[in-house]
């Protein structure tokens, strides 16, 4: 064993036959081809060959090359003189001896032959140049030349099927376009995500445990008979956790997972999707038990049809076929199973949502007061708190937040205790996060006129006036005119979570939003510009009400709403024009009657609603403690505090 181990060990390296070598040698080879077209032979004149040194008679003999090059032989004895200084050297740095010495390039025989005899008429016959025609071949050249548009070839060939070091990574080789971008995540790694890492999703998470259960004994399932779903397709909001309840599935079940979205099957070469598509279940398969993930399907599982057929291309249906193809033709006993997240479940094509392909359907919604607590606790887990943070009361402030939303907010604070170089991270660090995050950075050295900070406290203070007088209003949290991202002013309400709205609801929304623009029509009789945010939010508001919900006088009972999302690419609407100026009719009265309404409370509480403006003016941030002052007590139901917080310009 040791004489083993010390052979080994002194033993050289052979090197590797790599494509590096390759290049190495026809860098190699160019260099001589280089060379051989530089001789180091000096090009002169055909008048200094006649003048210098043939009528001197220093030549011994002439050679003709190819008819189209003369070389110059001088005559051993007169090497040394001055005037053949440049003469060719051998490879050592020597005087070229042998020759050639000289050369230069004649047009035409002929005429050199009678310059020649012109120029040696008056010599004997034995003081003539020896003349000598000779015909030579570079064989190196004629080589390289034939060769190197075949090593160009070869050349580019290889670069394509290995890829080039700066596109590693890419998909670059040629033949690489057709194979799965999936990232496999071995179980060793995946296991670390289990269902304790996902808060929130308490029901997802009951109802896609049976999957883990059928991954580790999967012969309890088959000798009952029972068939495991294919598919499953997790369907919600932007940030609710639908990445990560797939990976948990995969980390308790301890399977290969393979992850990717659906736009890396989509390039610019034709059926690429289709073959991806195959070699990605070829490489679940021969994993199997494993785990497909496919994010954001909607990319290539968008229904098909005549209107899309305009705006589509035939690769995305192409790997929609072969998806769907892939989804028959595998039995559940192959342990496959495919998950898929979408946030526009309402597009997906029929045929990928039938029974014995995308079987189950797992909705994932924004999470509850009880869901965003647990999630605060799991986000929280890394980050050093102070004593008077109250996860309770966060997680009653925060909703309709998602919990993508949540872990930014906790970062966000973890980053405002680091910049005040605090030792913890405390609730006011938790509330100016959650404040970024609605309402944008704070804007301080913005320049604002005195008359421009005057006309948004009124405008907010409108706004806050308004909604204190109305029952279904939501009620105000704070109020503030810094500049904070695109908005010059804003105020924050805790709307009730509610699941339905009622049309009294949606009135006094559209109240509160015109707060502002009827408190600056009123104390400067001009309005601005100030109120856009808000005018967009009341003309969504009402025609909602008008063609969705059917909650208008003149258009009863009748929506135009297209659950399907099939509507979005339609080519007309789903009324005719004149419905259309119905509907225009209808909104502007419930626009117009709001604001009427809006203006009868700002006028009945004019004297509030200016010591509010005045308060906000000179402390630019109030609480409610303090409009509840101005304002007095709220007469109506006490609203639970524990929804989301909204932002009114």
């Amino acid at each position: 064993m040791e004489n083993k181990t010390n052979k080994s060990t002194t033993d050289p390296k052979i090197p590797k036959i790599t494509i590096q070598w390759f290049y190495i040698i026809l860098m190699i080879g160019f260099a001589l081809f280089m060379l051989s077209n530089n001789s180091s032979v000096p090009v002169i004149t055909s008048k200094r060959f006649e003048q210098k040194m043939l009528l001197e008679k220093d030549v011994e003999k002439i050679e003709i090359v190819n008819e189209k090059k003369v070389n110059v032989y001088i005559k051993q004895e007169k090497l040394n003189n001055e005037q053949y200084k440049d003469a060719a050297k051998s490879f050592m740095g020597n005087k070229n001896v042998n020759g050639p010495h000289y050369s230069f390039n004649i047009g035409s025989v002929e005429v050199f032959h009678q310059t020649l005899e012109e120029a040696q008429k008056d010599l004997s016959k034995s003081d003539r140049i020896e003349v000598i025609y000779t015909e030579e071949q570079n064989w190196l050249n004629n080589t390289i030349s034939w060769l190197l548009p075949f090593a160009l070839i070869f050349l580019f060939w290889t670069f394509m099927l290995r890829g080039s070091t700066g596109m590693k990574g890419m998909g670059t080789s040629v033949f690489n376009f057709g194979k799965s971008k999936a990232r496999e995540m071995n179980p060793d790694a995946i296991k670390k995500i289990t269902f304790k890492d996902v808060a929130g999703l308490e029901e997802a998470k009951e109802e896609i445990f049976e999957l883990v259960k059928f991954l580790k004994n999967p012969e309890r399932y088959n000798k009952l008979g029972a068939k495991i779903p294919k598919g499953i397709l997790l369907v919600g909001p932007p940030g609710t956790g639908k990445t990560l309840l797939a990976k948990a599935v995969a980390g308790e079940a301890a399977v290969p997972f393979f992850s990717l979205s659906g736009s890396e099957f989509i390039e610019m070469f034709v059926g690429v999707g289709a073959s991806r598509m195959r070699d990605l279940f070829e490489k679940a398969k021969a994993k199997s038990p494993s785990i497909i993930f496919i994010d954001e399907i909607d990319t290539v599982g968008r229904a098909r049809g005549k209107v899309n057929a305009f705006q589509s291309n035939d690769e995305r249906e192409g790997t929609l076929n072969q998806l769907l193809a892939e989804l028959d033709g595998f039995g559940t006993d192959t342990g496959v199973i495919v998950l898929a997240a979408t946030n526009r479940g309402d597009v997906l094509d029929p045929a990928l949502l039938r029974p014995g392909r995308f079987d189950r359907h797992i909705h994932l919604e924004l999470p509850n007061l009880k869901e965003r607590k647990a999630i605060f606790g799991v986000h929280m887990t890394p980050l050093k708190l102070g004593n008077d943070v109250d996860v309770e009361m966060l997680s009653g402030q925060t909703p309709g937040f998602s919990g993508a939303d949540i872990a930014n907010i906790c970062n966000e604070a973890a980053l405002i205790a680091a910049r005040k170089e605090r030792v913890a991270i405390g609730i006011q660090d938790f509330m100016d996060a959650i404040d970024r995050v609605i309402g944008g950075l704070e804007k301080r050295t913005k320049i604002i006129t005195p008359e421009e900070k005057k006309r948004i406290a009124y405008h907010e203070a409108g706004h806050v006036t308004v909604s204190w007088f109305l029952e279904h209003a939501s009620p105000v949290l704070k109020v503030s005119i810094i500049p904070r991202g695109k908005s010059l002013g804003a105020a924050w309400y805790l709307p009730e979570e509610r699941q339905i709205i009622t049309r009294s609801e949606f009135i006094d929304a559209i109240c509160t939003a015109l707060g502002g623009r009827a408190a600056e029509d009123i104390f400067f009789e001009e309005v601005s510009s100030n109120a856009v945010d808000d005018l967009e939010k009341v003309t969504k508001q009402a025609y909602s009400m008008v063609t969705i919900y059917g909650l208008s006088n003149k258009i009863r009972n009748l929506s135009y709403y297209d659950s399907s999302g099939q509507s979005e690419n339609a080519l007309h609407k789903p009324y005719s024009e004149k419905t259309a100026e119905r509907i225009d009719e209808e909104v502007q009265k419930i626009v117009d009657e709001a604001y009427s309404r809006t203006n009868s409370i700002l006028l009945a509480n004019k004297d509030k609603l200016i010591a509010l403006a005045q308060k906000l003016k000179d402390k630019e941030v109030i609480h409610r403690d303090v409009i509840e002052q101005i304002l007095g007590k709220r007469s109506f139901p006490k609203i639970v505090l524990n929804a989301k917080v909204q932002e009114v310009d």
